[in-house]
């Protein structure tokens, strides 16, 4: 079995990804010396190479990274790679769903539509990479439901499921049909 240092310091994307790769990559932990990576790429897949690449770099291990954005249509597609900081530095992921659901106050249930986009990508010391893409299309809900998951979790409904949030369903029903379940799955596909 292939081993994998996981860039994500991100404890909750941590656990996905491990239980997404089970079986197929043992997860290593990111080195605690390293410090945070600035995530100053324009793009998903700019992001997770900047990850990946700089824990492969001070690990000298092949290194996973991902990184998720939310393209919200009625947005214009935003907060898209700015998801995780949406409402600003250092805020939490309430502070981010509350404003998501202000900039789409008066926006009709028909024009919520919007999808979660995971870039996956792991960087071995010789230089080569893996890239894969996973896409969960769905709508933003009025208010927060559920109590699982993180992120915007409680507010995006996925157009495969029944109707229900991320957050209202179990870990395995959300991976199988989730953004980083689908990257995760090619990516295991992808390591063999």
């Amino acid at each position: 079995m292939i081993e994998l240092v996981c860039a994500s310091a991100n404890p909750d994307k941590v656990v996905e990804i491990a239980a997404l790769l089970d079986g197929v990559a043992r997860l290593l932990p990111r080195p605690p010396e390293v410090p945070d990576v600035v995530e100053d790429a324009d793009s998903l897949e700019g992001n997770a190479r900047l990850k990946a690449s700089a824990i492969c770099a001070a690990s000298g291990s092949a290194a996973v990274a991902d990184d998720t954005g939310l393209e919200v249509d009625a947005l214009g597609g935003a907060p898209g790679v700015y998801a995780a900081r949406y409402a600003g530095e250092g805020v939490t992921y309430a502070d981010n769903r509350e404003k998501l659901l202000t900039e789409l106050a008066g926006v009709a249930e028909a024009d919520r539509t919007a999808r979660f986009r995971t870039v996956a990508m792991v960087v071995r010391p010789d230089g080569s990479e893996i890239v894969v893409e996973g896409v969960c299309e769905g709508r933003i809900a009025f208010a927060d439901r559920g109590d699982r998951g993180f992120g915007y979790d409680a507010l995006f409904i996925p157009t495969d499921g029944d109707g229900r949030t991320f957050a209202e369903m179990s870990d395995a029903e959300k991976n199988e049909i989730s953004h980083r379940g689908r990257a995760f799955v090619a990516l295991a596909a992808a390591l063999g």
